[in-house]
């Protein structure tokens, strides 16, 4: 859930830019290729990564009520949206780039959408499937997710970066 506080910060700041492309009827790509790096890694890859790896992956292995695992699936139909959306951030950047100025309204309404997104999804972990998913799980069993959790930390950089040089296709 801390992770959660970092996303909200964010949406904050992406709100914020989202005025201010509304006032100049333009937006930096780069600084559209940054928001997205976060969306993507840290929303993205690293915490919804970790709910599904491992939370998720764990939780598959209870015997969950019917309305858990009901929970459990549309949350990661959410973080499939997350990530179509996302996807159509980025091709619709990578037109505005290239000059297409049809491409600015796509940006804002994809935006728009993380930001409405984002919010309900994160109060639905907190406030409704994180406790709910607590009571499924040994203190032991918490303590090794834990450690699970921080071991993928661990790996993201070095997996982020890997997909940097690799997409370089240096031999």
């Amino acid at each position: 859930m801390i992770e959660h506080r970092l996303i909200e910060r964010m949406l904050k700041a992406i709100q914020d830019i989202l005025k201010r492309l509304e006032e100049d009827r333009a937006i930096d790509p780069v600084l559209v290729d940054t928001l997205v790096d976060f969306i993507r890694t840290y929303a993205n890859r690293t915490h919804h990564g970790k709910e599904e790896e491992i939370l998720f992956e764990a939780m598959k292995e209870k015997p969950l009520s019917e309305e858990d695992r009901r929970f459990m699936n549309e949350l990661i139909e959410e973080h499939v949206f997350g990530r179509r959306t996302t996807k159509a951030l980025v091709e619709a950047n990578t037109r505005y780039r290239n000059g297409d100025e049809t491409a600015l309204p796509e940006i804002a309404e994809k935006f728009q959408n993380l930001i409405e997104f984002y919010p309900t999804h994160i109060e639905k972990e907190d406030k409704v499937f994180f406790p709910a998913s607590r009571g499924y799980f040994t203190e032991e069993e918490d303590q090794v997710m834990l450690a699970r959790f921080r071991e993928f930390d661990g790996k993201m950089i070095h997996e982020k970066y890997e997909n940097v040089v690799t997409a370089l296709k240096p031999d």
